[in-house]
Order: structure tokens, then C-alpha cells, then sequence
């Protein structure tokens, strides 16, 4: 089995995702991620699902996808011409005494502090997945409370967009 990343370009409307998600569900395959957001079109959504399976059963749901009225354009995004992101909070345990310890560790991932308590700090970061787990690794020590992370959402390198042949 190997992830794959589809971006799919939808109508914005009720429901929609609900019928997308259910179709994965029905053939028994696992959503790793999924984000969906507007597009710069007005009532189209784009959603980014990463799902593991092999590529046959994936040609499958691709073309019930493709059935279904308020899809529009399902493209599976290649790794080597994409650029995919994801978001994750995270609050960790910093007494005074180790605030000096996690902000390296922050800063040498390019995180940011984006609230301070008397005994934790809550660290946003944004970057690839293999990024975003080594942070992860790295705050563990100090003691992590609570994680909030965000799907990821990939776009095509280059002058191409989904929503046109430019």
C-alpha cells in the first residue's frame, strides 16, 4: 500500500463532504488526512485527502468520485511536483526553568510561540509531516500536553491550477 494525495475541487455545499468521505468509508479504506477549505473561486471548496491504498482499488474510487454530481476535478497530486503542508499546535510543559531549552528547540524548526502560561507554552509550526513528527520528538522530553494538527493541504508546483489549463 502507498499514500496517495488527491485534490479534488468541489461545490460548496452542504453535504458534499459527508458523501465524499462515505464513498472511501463504503470500500473500506482509511482517510490519513483530510483538509478543505475555499477555493479563490466563490462556491467551490478544495479538499485535500491522503488515503493508503494500492493503486487499483484507488482508480476505483477515483471514478465513483468523478459520479458524484458536486465533484468537479479530482487530480492526484505526485510528490515530486507538489508542495504539501500541514498545521500543528502543540502545548508542552515549560516551567521557567526550561523555557530557555523549548524555545531553541522551537526556533531551530522555524516554530513560533503563540501563547505563554506560567507553566506551558503552545508552539505553532507548519511544514511537511517528517518536520512536524521530529518536532514532535523533540518537545516529547519536556512533557507535551496537548496537540491539535491540522490535514495537509498540497498544491501542484509550477503555473498549473486545478481550476484552469494555464
Amino acid at each position: 500500500m502507498t499514500t496517495h494525495t488527491l485534490s479534488v475541487l468541489v461545490e460548496d455545499r452542504p453535504g458534499v463532504l459527508a458523501r465524499v468521505a462515505a464513498l472511501f468509508s463504503r470500500r473500506g479504506f482509511n482517510i490519513a488526512s483530510l483538509a478543505v477549505g475555499p477555493t479563490e473561486m466563490k462556491g467551490r471548496s478544495r479538499m485535500t485527502i491522503m488515503v493508503e491504498v494500492d493503486d487499483f482499488p484507488l482508480e476505483q474510487v477515483t471514478k465513483q468520485l468523478n459520479k458524484l454530481i458536486n465533484v468537479i476535478k479530482i487530480v492526484e497530486q505526485d510528490p515530486a511536483h507538489s508542495v504539501s503542508r500541514e498545521l500543528v499546535m502543540i502545548k508542552v510543559r515549560a516551567d521557567a526553568s526550561q523555557r530557555g531549552e523549548v524555545l531553541e528547540v522551537v526556533n531551530l524548526f522555524r516554530a513560533r510561540i503563540i501563547d505563554v502560561a506560567p507553566e506551558s507554552l503552545t508552539v505553532e509550526a507548519t511544514g511537511t509531516d517528517e518536520k512536524l513528527d521530529a518536532l514532535l520528538r523533540m518537545l516529547d522530553p519536556y512533557g507535551i500536553r496537548e496537540i491539535a494538527q491540522s490535514g495537509a493541504v498540497t498544491l501542484g508546483r509550477g503555473p498549473r491550477s486545478m481550476s484552469s489549463n494555464r
